[in-house]
């Protein structure tokens, strides 16, 4: 089965969390992509939906979902959201479409997080995927040095500013033997908005698409 078919069929099986006036955390990517478009298929009417991306907010509108503002929303009930990488204990890392800071703000908002992925993003270990580091830009050069301290390789994602007018470093080389205690100390170096480790607050299901069916962690 293609990649392709793969996200198609756990985006389908990602509808059965979701119900008729919900409020929706939706993320961002092309399995995201593959949900909003059989969500806009499924006949389910939601209250609203708060995106994280210009990307995805034009696609929900395209299918008439209103997108909300969170500042107006309040908690929300579930998020659906893709990742780069998977363990097995629903720690992910995320951002490879940029879109990091704002999906770790709704995962954050919401009470219930459902990651769709197929099964090649599914490791033992995290880390083979580069870890997405958004920058404020005067804080590019300090916060890659800081990386590199830490046995990080920081690359600059070209050509590349995040909807928050932000930057992006992928670092690569860095150990995950403790993912928690990365995230915060990632996270505490000045400059850095936010890493694309969602470890101390993953996903509480994930559903993964493989050649035998859709699995459940």
């Amino acid at each position: 089965m293609s990649q392709a078919r793969l996200k198609i069929e756990v985006a389908r099986a990602a509808l059965k969390y979701v119900e008729d006036g919900m409020l929706l955390g939706v993320g961002t990517g092309s399995t995201v992509n593959a949900f909003i478009d059989e969500l806009g298929s499924s006949g389910i009417r939601l209250a609203g939906a708060v995106s994280s991306s210009d990307e995805t907010t034009e696609r929900l509108k395209k299918i008439g979902v209103s997108v909300r503002d969170l500042n107006h929303t309040g908690d929300l009930e579930l998020y659906i959201d893709g990742a780069d990488e998977v363990d097995e204990h629903k720690r992910l890392i995320k951002g490879g479409g940029g879109a990091l800071t704002r999906e770790k703000i709704i995962a954050a908002a919401s009470r219930k997080f459902v990651c769709i992925v197929d099964e090649s993003k599914c490791m033992p270990i995290l880390g083979e995927f580069p870890l997405p580091v958004e920058v404020i830009p005067m804080a590019r050069a300090l916060v890659a040095r800081k990386l590199t301290g830490m046995g990080g390789r920081p690359e600059l994602r070209e050509d590349f500013v995040t909807d928050n007018g932000n930057l992006v470093l992928d670092v690569r080389n860095l150990d995950f033997v403790d993912p928690v205690a990365r995230e915060t100390e990632i996270n505490q170096i000045p400059g850095v908005v936010t890493c694309g480790l969602f470890a101390r607050r993953g996903a509480d299901v994930v559903l993964v698409a493989g050649e035998g069916g859709i699995r459940t962690l």
